[in-house]
């Protein structure tokens, strides 16, 4: 049997997360903490897998509509482009470069929750682009959202790529939403990628790849127990398993355990029981159509005013500005 925790107070949220999702039925861990070091350099080898078609698709509308979205941008008084989930800017910098060879004035505020990435991001930044004036922000989301407000001289441009949003159903993703609206004034625009409903296969093959990328990334919620909290996971006993519900749009990511047996996190005092075949859900990965993302917009608040897409409408990005202006 699990041993439930001998004190509520933890030293970091990641503790918490783990004691709450683990001693939870159904089991359940939070996709953000596979994103250390290990976790952010094996997601940049996903994006840049041949069957993770996000990347490319986002790429390729970045690269045809350039000017008409840094138009979309633009404002007389220039605007801060605050980027949530920046990662290593790979598709960003398309952006970036043409707005410093026209001159735009902007500021660039990108923000993570990896300083890692950050870091990295920056020092490139210095390199390829050095004509871009950026300050690094980390962070959840959540927690940046609060201060948003605060940049109200100018215009904001949010932007979201990589349909980041998908990691979230959607009641929280209208609260999400919602969060960015009310950080909204009136000139102000999100733009924000969303993968949208496909061949399911297509879809599978993203998040279940041969090279095994995808199985070590998930795994990495295991390891960085192993190493933070002082467990002892056998990443050799747990399957990575990927699910997809073409009606919902869910694309859900699970790690199942291959055979009962018993693990031990030292740091929480916790000892957790897994039945033979029991899961722990790690990830979800939603997709969209114009019908569902023009519901979660009025949900929130906002009104798509533009999109962009690629030759076959695998993937979009689209403008929402708050409703009534």
């Amino acid at each position: 049997m699990k041993s439930t925790p001998t004190t509520t107070t933890y030293a970091t949220a990641f503790e918490e997360d783990v004691a709450k999702g683990l001693t939870s039925f159904p089991k359940y861990l939070l996709s953000k903490y596979i994103y250390d070091e290990k976790g952010d350099k094996l997601f940049q080898q996903i994006m840049n897998m041949p069957e993770y078609y996000l990347t490319n698709c986002e790429l390729g509308i970045l690269q045809r509509h350039t000017a008409a979205i840094a138009d979309s941008f633009n404002s007389k008084k220039g605007f801060d482009l605050i980027e949530l989930g920046a990662g290593d800017g790979k598709k960003t910098k398309v952006l970036l470069k043409h707005l410093v060879g026209k001159n735009y004035d902007f500021n660039y505020l990108p923000v993570d929750i990896s300083q890692h990435v950050l870091d990295e991001l920056e020092e490139a930044l210095k390199t390829e682009i050095p004509g871009v004036k950026i300050k690094t922000q980390q962070g959840t989301y959540f927690k940046t959202l609060e201060k948003l407000a605060d940049y109200n001289s100018r215009k904001k441009v949010i932007m979201v790529l990589g349909s980041n949003i998908g990691n979230l159903l959607h009641e929280k993703a209208i609260d999400f939403l919602k969060n960015i609206c009310e950080a909204m004034s009136e000139e102000d625009m999100l733009f924000m990628g969303f993968d949208q409903k496909k061949d399911p296969q297509k879809i599978l093959d993203a998040y279940n790849d041969p090279h095994g990328i995808t199985e070590a990334f998930n795994k990495n919620l295991l390891v960085r127990m192993n190493n933070e909290l002082e467990a002892d996971f056998n990443t050799h006993e747990f399957k990575h398993w990927e699910t997809y519900n073409p009606e919902t749009g869910t694309a859900a990511s699970y790690l199942v355990s291959k055979k009962e047996q018993q693990v031990k996190i030292d740091k929480l005092n916790l000892d957790i029981h897994f039945d033979a075949w029991e899961t722990i859900h790690t990830e979800i990965s939603q997709k969209y159509d114009d019908n569902i993302v023009q519901w979660l917009a009025e949900e929130a608040g906002l009104a798509v005013t533009g999109e962009f897409s690629d030759s076959e409408n695998c993937y979009k990005n689209y403008i929402f500005r708050r409703k009534g202006f």
